[in-house]
């Protein structure tokens, strides 16, 4: 399988976990429910890690790469905490389109930090995700229908 339809998967699992998130939490404090998820996580990869006789690269992992792991996983905890947090009090079609915004931020740093070449097609298409983030919000919205209806 190539990168794209890794990609693709990923999505489909990413709507399907925010509905199915959504779901969960609406019972229970959003942070229990961070860490249910974060539980079934962490034995989910150690399953495939352990199936997959990976464990032995631990070694292989420099000082650098631990504490980009290692701030990734802190980043990832805070994320799933604000994310579970904004499920908990609103709702899913404003939440997820918020989150998406996410892209953009990742390939502002891509830039910055990694010096990746961002294409002027891919500015194009990271404005027009912020355009439809802001058309997904409810202010937005009716700012919008005052002045066009």
């Amino acid at each position: 399988m190539n990168w794209t339809l890794y990609a693709a998967l990923s999505a489909v699992f990413a709507g399907l976990t925010a509905v199915l998130a959504k779901i969960g939490v609406s019972q229970v404090p959003s942070n229990l429910a961070t860490l249910v998820r974060t539980v079934v996580v962490v034995l989910f990869a150690t399953g495939i890690v352990t199936a997959s006789g990976q464990f032995r690269h631990l070694g292989l992992i420099s000082g650098r790469g631990w504490l980009a792991l290692i701030l990734s996983g802190v980043a990832t905890g805070l994320s799933w905490l604000f994310y579970f947090a904004a499920l908990k009090h609103g709702p899913i079609s404003g939440v997820a389109p918020i989150d998406k915004l996410s892209f953009v931020i990742t390939m502002v740093l891509g830039f910055f930090v990694l010096k990746e070449t961002v294409r002027p097609l891919t500015l194009a298409g990271a404005a027009l995700i912020v355009a439809g983030v802001l058309l997904t919000l409810p202010a937005v919205q009716q700012r919008l229908e005052r002045f066009l209806f």
